[in-house]
């Protein structure tokens, strides 16, 4: 980096420069300016003289407004930058350009469904269709683990409870309902589970057999449940349970890998944890990943809608029809009632974190989120963990905490996921294996350990259409069995979190 320049401007309309490393006060920078104060990289300096009240630009898009005077060769951050009007045009659809397909056709080594779908993993899912039945579902998991019955089924890649906080103290119909009943469905149907046990307690409002009579979960080979109650207790569960994963494991061990087209990838993007360099760095490559798989007739999620507030317009230019875009908007209507009702605020963004990393505006993030995108057209629009059912470019709801959000993409079909972060973030997301992108150099070398990827070295000349190329070649081969950092460390226990919507009674 110390052969780099110290800041670079984005884009010919920017009115702030963006630090590449530390700024000393005094330092010459692009555009004939002088800092007038030490500046942490990541973060924005003054072009030009600001009036307060004008609008600052990065990315040629407004972020925010000068909330003070500001001179040339200042720090712009939450001192003396703020929200202000970010009304945009959303001129549907017409930005809308296809991708070309892919010249070359693209494999992977994945696990064919009788769904017609194509798993990335092969793992046995202990699903739970309430919080009471958690520590069941893990007792049964140890019982297995203590017997070592996997040591008979090579091909079987684990266990894993699913196990969440909800499922009773809840409407029995409604949002809040609706909501869950379509992630634990989806869960059930997710291609990465060769088979699935499903355990109740027997009383809870998430019935097990509504799950059962109306997303048809009935193949008895490789789906089973069972609920405490009528089972005879814990002691009772656990034993059957036991024996169940057992005959569970012979038929999915039946499964082997075979090449598929990459049309069969469904990849749900994610960004944590992010800085100042992640809408330069990590997440255009990713863009450019997410228009690969495009390209050969796969599927990438962008999710949080919450951080795509003030880009929205980004996307609703690229739908394929006015009516897609119109889908995406009244998302965000939404999201402004949701946050009014329960006393927040779609600004509350960025956190604590992303502002030490050099981000001052939900706008600024949202802009730096949307490029994981592409260029592609949104091809639709989808509610949390709705099933996904078209390929292309899609936008799924949810929130911006990472794990609820990820929940939702498994749910919606995802059997892979990419998850940039510039401050450093550790998590896995069992049964889909995640690879995490770094976006400077810093990051990656102080937590080379968790992270797959390095996109730092875009600051010190490799392209973005390189390190894209290179984050799908990745995919590709941890969508055949490579290993992640995060599966390698065992990742993916406690990231189940359902996006809980309405009262808790």
């Amino acid at each position: 980096m110390t052969d780099q320049p110290f800041a670079l401007c984005l884009h010919a309309g920017d009115n702030v420069l963006v630090a590449l490393r530390a700024v000393p006060p005094g330092t010459r920078l692009p555009g004939d300016v002088t800092a007038q104060e030490a500046v942490p990289a990541g973060h924005k300096i003054a072009l030009r003289d600001l009036r307060r009240g004008e609008n600052i630009l990065k990315y040629g898009q407004i972020i925010g407004a000068a909330s003070a005077d500001i001179s040339a060769g200042a720090h712009v951050h939450v001192h003396n930058l703020g929200m202000g009007a970010h009304k945009q045009d959303h001129a549907f659809g017409t930005a809308a350009q296809p991708l070309p397909k892919a010249e070359a056709a693209a494999e992977f080594q994945g696990f064919h469904r009788p769904s017609g779908r194509v798993g990335t993993r092969n793992y046995i899912g202990i699903l739970t269709s309430v919080n009471c039945a958690g520590s069941v579902a893990r007792f049964i998991a140890e019982g297995a683990a203590a017997a070592d019955i996997l040591a008979e089924f090579p091909n079987v890649d684990g266990i894993v409870p699913i196990v969440h906080g909800t499922g009773c103290g809840m409407a029995g119909k409604g949002e809040g309902y609706e909501t869950l009943f379509r992630t634990l469905a989806g869960y059930g149907h997710s291609a990465n589970f060769g088979a699935i046990l499903m355990i109740g307690l027997g009383c809870e409002v998430m019935q097990i057999p509504d799950l059962i009579d109306r997303k048809a979960l009935k193949d008895s080979a490789r789906f089973r449940y069972m609920t405490i109650q009528q089972q005879g207790g814990t002691r009772a569960t656990v034993d059957k349970g036991v024996a169940i994963l057992r005959e569970l494991a012979a038929e999915a061990d039946k499964a082997r890998r075979a090449p598929a087209p990459a049309r069969h990838l469904v990849l749900g993007m994610q960004c944590g944890g992010s800085d100042g360099y992640s809408g330069i760095t990590a997440n255009p490559a990713l863009g450019v990943a997410s228009d690969l798989l495009v390209r050969h007739g796969g599927t990438s999620i962008l999710s949080e809608t919450s951080e795509i507030y003030g880009a929205e317009h980004l996307l609703t230019r690229r739908a394929v029809d006015a009516p897609t875009g119109r889908k995406l908007i009244d998302l965000i209507d939404w999201w402004e009632d949701y946050t009014a009702r329960n006393f927040g605020e779609m600004d509350n963004n960025p956190s604590p974190g992303n502002k030490r990393g050099g981000l001052t505006t939900i706008l600024e993030k949202s802009l730096g989120a949307v490029a994981k995108g592409g260029s592609a057209p949104l091809s639709g629009v989808y509610k949390y963990a709705e099933p996904i059912d078209q390929p292309g470019f899609v936008f799924m709801d949810s929130p911006g905490y990472d794990p609820c959000s990820v929940t939702g993409q498994i749910a919606s079909g995802a059997n892979l996921v990419a998850f940039t972060t510039g401050r450093g973030s550790v998590s896995g997301y069992q049964p889909v294996p995640a690879i995490k992108i770094a976006s400077n150099p810093d990051l990656w070398r102080r937590m080379e350990p968790d992270m797959d990827v390095n996109c730092g070295d875009i600051l010190s000349g490799t392209s973005l259409e390189a390190k894209g190329q290179e984050i799908f070649d990745l995919l590709l081969q941890v969508a055949s069995g490579s290993q992640t950092k995060s599966e390698a460390q065992g990742f993916g226990a406690v990231e189940f979190v359902p996006w809980q919507i309405g009262a808790v009674m």
